[in-house]
């Protein structure tokens, strides 16, 4: 059997996003105050530019793109007269606006937004994390059906199941002045949004104090979760704030000083929440804590072992007890150290 390789060639300005259904693949270009939309079409051995077409404002990511029911939808930002607000488009197979939900949360942007199916996720910050539940059943009259303030915001959103979703982002503390907000450690939430006009948050888990990160917040690969096997495992950094450095009571501005490294991982069910199962670290006594190249990037499970890696090694430990069980070392190339 010989296989060919089948490709085009096609010119476009470039591309911030790029989200791919069977049949579709829309890639997303933003300039000053749209994004443009190229939709390209391939079914069996043809690929076939068809339709293109802008929306208002711009585009976070591709979680912020769906195809759904021979519609496009998406999600974006707009600034206009020195604020911001937020949108949700739906657009037939030519690229033409059908449907539009704009103007939300005026003064905030998106930091994540899903689409599940008929609905759709998006939340805004500034000082409270908005999570908006959308109605998109009817894409020529999107509307909202139900939100939920709570202090903090999800970077990512993943559906743990139809109605519910995972949510990894940041706590935060609002701002004495009240237009801002400091942000904290790592947030995980579960939200419950089977009542879509009364979306609630299940439960939480905060890691670390102000300045703890996670590449989750950047790159959903680094994320792992399955359901089955009630597992989570996200890679964080951890900062902690040394408390006797602020006499008294500890501002919601103080930065934490890096203390470890490595990747937590939880039990996650509806019914009993977030629990810590345990961590796993590639840090070893004599590195520099600051050295990136010890800092696990993936995660990932083979039968009964979980598989960590970074830089510098993958290790391997036991899915149910995490104890260890083995590690190959790699070779590191000349990379700068990370200093604070």
């Amino acid at each position: 059997v010989t296989e060919e390789l089948y490709h085009k060639t096609i010119m476009t300005f470039g591309a911030c996003s790029i989200y791919s259904s069977l049949h579709n693949i829309y890639i997303a270009y933003p300039s000053a105050d749209k994004t443009s939309i190229y939709r390209i079409y391939i079914k069996d051995n043809t690929i076939t530019p068809e339709a293109q077409g802008d929306v208002p404002g711009q585009v976070l990511n591709q979680f912020s793109m769906d195809e759904y029911d021979s519609h496009f939808r998406i999600a974006t930002t707009t600034w206009t007269n020195m604020t911001t607000a937020n949108n949700v488009y739906a657009l037939n197979m030519s690229m033409a606006i059908v449907g539009r939900l704009e103007n939300l949360a005026p003064g905030e942007h998106i930091y994540s937004a899903r689409f599940m199916g008929n609905k759709g996720y998006l939340v805004t910050f500034v000082t409270i994390d908005p999570l908006f539940v959308i109605d998109l059943s009817d894409p020529h009259n999107p509307s909202v059906l139900g939100e939920l303030k709570i202090p903090g915001y999800s970077d990512y959103l993943h559906p743990y199941d139809e109605n519910h979703l995972i949510g990894i982002g940041k706590h935060t503390t609002e701002a004495d002045e009240g237009f801002f907000a400091w942000y904290q450690g790592v947030k995980i939430a579960i939200f419950d949004v089977s009542n879509v006009s009364n979306p609630l948050q299940m439960a939480n888990y905060t890691i670390g104090d102000r300045g703890t990160d996670s590449p989750v917040l950047r790159d959903h690969k680094a994320f792992l979760f399955d359901r089955e096997r009630k597992l989570l495992v996200i890679p964080v950094q951890v900062a902690e704030i040394d408390p006797s450095e602020y006499p008294g009571v500890v501002p919601p501005f103080a930065y934490g000083k890096l203390v470890w490294h490595g990747a937590y991982i939880f039990n996650i069910t509806l019914e009993e929440g977030l629990s810590l199962r345990g961590t796993i670290t590639h840090m070893e006594h004599d590195a520099n804590i600051y050295d990136s190249n010890y800092y696990i990037q993936r995660s990932l499970y083979m039968e009964n072992v979980l598989y960590t890696i970074s830089n510098v090694k993958v290790k391997m430990n036991n899915l149910q007890d995490l104890t260890f069980m083995n590690e190959i070392t790699l070779s590191l190339s000349s990379e700068p150290v990370r200093t604070p």
